[in-house]
């Protein structure tokens, strides 16, 4: 449903410093909480969900053709069910903070990922993102051409092992959900590992239904298929919105928060069916400014505001050029590939000799 502008979200003048005092008023409105449009998301979302596997029990039984595109449009439907437990970790999706929970808990169970640790973890993201300093936690494993210069081989291996594009969008992603969520971060509190055992008795009930009902072998195939498809294409929309051409780091005497939203964080524009299962967060550089604007309010508040739609879009054929990041030039104050490397890896023995 359109709604006309704000009234209260003129740009500011040229001359005015965007301070948090200036950009917290001109989304004030877009941080409110709307229930109508949050209802209407789950039905919208759960409704195909479910849908879709009724589907595929019935596909079983005259096409694995058919079974297998049922498979990758449930993927589809799980990455939108993901960012409705992303907005519920951050408070965003319901004003009832216990109804966030319940929806986060549910959501999750679907997405197999446990609510309190990946809120926790996500959280860090958020207060970290574009700090070099600060890195390590809910991030891609991003080095410095000079870090990566002075690490052992062994790290120099296993770095390049996971940014290879198998190993970060197909395998990486199988092991993050199916596996690595199973176990408490021995850095988490004891509420945080608590939720990711809770979330492991609530996949192991559902696992224990839908195997009794599929068989388990069949369930399995489909839970893999499924986070093939919606683990590797959410992994590469984090990867994108943090990973591109003018993105932002900085140290911690020239880190700032507001910098690193708008400069840090793509705005990832996408065509409409692709944008309608990702959620909106393709609009990242507002929702790292304000992770308290919910995801259905993300595109009106991007329309609404002039400031927003000053940030350069990356489309879908552009994004492809982030594939060829591999490390963070300081000198340079770009990401760059492995020819990049040579060259500082080149000037460094000059220099040294």
């Amino acid at each position: 449903m359109n709604q006309s502008p704000n009234p209260n979200t003129e740009a500011p003048a040229a001359e005015t410093p965007l301070t948090p005092s200036v950009w917290k008023k001109l989304i004030a409105e877009y941080q409110k909480p709307s229930l109508p449009r949050a209802i209407w998301q789950l039905v919208n979302t759960l409704v195909p969900y479910i849908a879709t596997w009724f589907a595929i029990y019935w596909s079983l039984s005259f096409s694995y053709w058919a079974t297998a595109g049922l498979v990758v449009l449930l993927g589809l439907l799980t990455m939108r069910t993901f960012i409705i437990f992303h907005d519920c970790c951050h408070g965003s999706f319901f004003e009832s903070s216990r109804a966030c929970q319940i929806v986060g808990y549910l959501t999750g169970m679907l997405a197999f990922t446990p609510f309190g640790q990946w809120r926790w973890e996500h959280n860090v993201h958020h207060a970290s993102s574009g700090h070099l300093d600060k890195r390590g936690t809910g991030d891609v494993w991003m080095m410095t051409l000079k870090e990566y210069l002075e690490a052992s081989r062994w790290k120099r291996f296993s770095y390049r092992l996971t940014r290879n594009p198998i190993i970060l969008f197909i395998v990486g992603p199988l092991y993050l959900f199916l596996i690595w969520q199973r176990f408490p971060s021995p850095k988490a509190s004891a509420k945080e590992k608590n939720s990711a055992h809770f979330m492991n008795i609530g996949i192991a009930i559902m696992a224990l239904i839908m195997g009794s009902i599929f068989g388990f072998g069949t369930y399995l195939l489909i839970i893999v298929g499924t986070m093939l498809v919606a683990g590797g294409a959410g992994v590469w929309m984090f990867y994108v919105q943090h990973q591109y051409e003018g993105v932002y780091w900085e140290r911690a005497d020239e880190w700032d928060y507001t910098a690193a939203a708008l400069q840090g964080s793509s705005f990832y524009k996408l065509p409409r069916i692709l944008q309608w299962f990702t959620g909106n967060i393709g609009f990242h550089h507002i929702h790292h400014l304000s992770p308290r604007i919910a995801n259905y309010n993300l595109e009106r508040c991007h329309n609404d505001i002039p400031l927003f739609q000053q940030v350069k879009p990356i489309t879908l054929l552009s994004s492809i050029k982030s594939l060829g990041y591999r490390f963070w030039d300081e000198e340079r104050q770009e990401m760059v590939g492995y020819a990049r490397l040579r060259e500082f890896m080149r000037q460094h023995s000059q220099r040294t000799a």
